[in-house]
Parts: structure tokens; C-alpha cells; sequence
């Protein structure tokens, strides 16, 4: 079942000039992305930090994975992410390219038009 979920987060951050590519994030800042993972009670049970800003969620989440003391998820089991990542074993994703936020669903678009965006409203609440 749902274990909790995961996303990543930027925090901005001093680095020398040679440095400021490799930490400029997809919003232009200077950052460090950093994953956090919460469980269902929104306690954090993993956070992997140190990573350039440049970086994407998804290879931050690959090196998670890849630790030998990294985020570890149990068969059967598996977090919600948002479309910033793919489904795989053990993270569940959105469909990309339909809506998925809820403040698209209150627009006054309430009802899903098809099985992907009635998949997504539910994935977003």
C-alpha cells in the first residue's frame, strides 16, 4: 500500500562563481535540490540533501535509491510523486499532460474527463 509521499525542494545557497552553473536551478536560482520523504502522518522518514540545483528530481530519487543506507521501499509498497518523476516500483506518478493540481480542479472543472484525470484528482488530494 501508500507509504507516504516524496518530492523535491530547492533551498538557495551561497557558492564560489565556478560553481554557479552546476547549482542554478530550473527557476534560476542558486540552489541545492533536496528530496524529502514523508509518511502517511507527514513525518519525514528520509532526506538525501547536497545535490546541485541543476540536478533533476529524478536522478536525485536514483541516487536515493542507489545508497546502501538510501530509501528503501518494502514489495508491494510504494510513494506518491508528483509527474517530476516516472512510475516505477515502489513511486507512483501522475499522468503527465492531464490535470493534475487541485486548484485546476477548482476552476470549474470538477468533473474528470477521462480515467487519466480522474486518476490524477485523486492522486493530488
Amino acid at each position: 500500500g501508500c507509504l507516504g509521499a516524496l518530492d523535491g525542494t530547492y533551498i538557495q545557497m551561497q557558492v564560489p562563481a565556478v560553481d554557479k552553473p552546476r547549482y542554478r536551478s530550473r527557476k534560476g536560482d542558486i540552489a541545492t535540490n533536496i528530496l524529502g520523504v514523508c509518511d502517511k502522518n507527514e513525518w519525514f522518514v528520509y532526506v538525501l540533501s547536497g545535490w546541485e540545483g541543476s540536478a533533476a528530481d529524478g536522478r536525485v530519487l536514483k541516487d536515493a535509491i542507489s545508497r546502501e543506507n538510501g530509501l528503501k521501499v518494502p514489495t508491494g509498497s510504494y510513494y506518491l510523486c508528483d509527474s517530476g518523476y516516472t512510475n516505477g516500483e515502489g513511486f507512483l506518478a501522475p499522468y503527465r499532460g492531464y490535470r493534475y493540481h487541485l486548484r485546476e480542479w477548482e476552476a470549474g472543472h470538477r468533473v474528470a474527463q477521462n480515467y487519466q484525470e480522474h486518476f490524477n484528482m485523486k492522486h493530488a488530494k
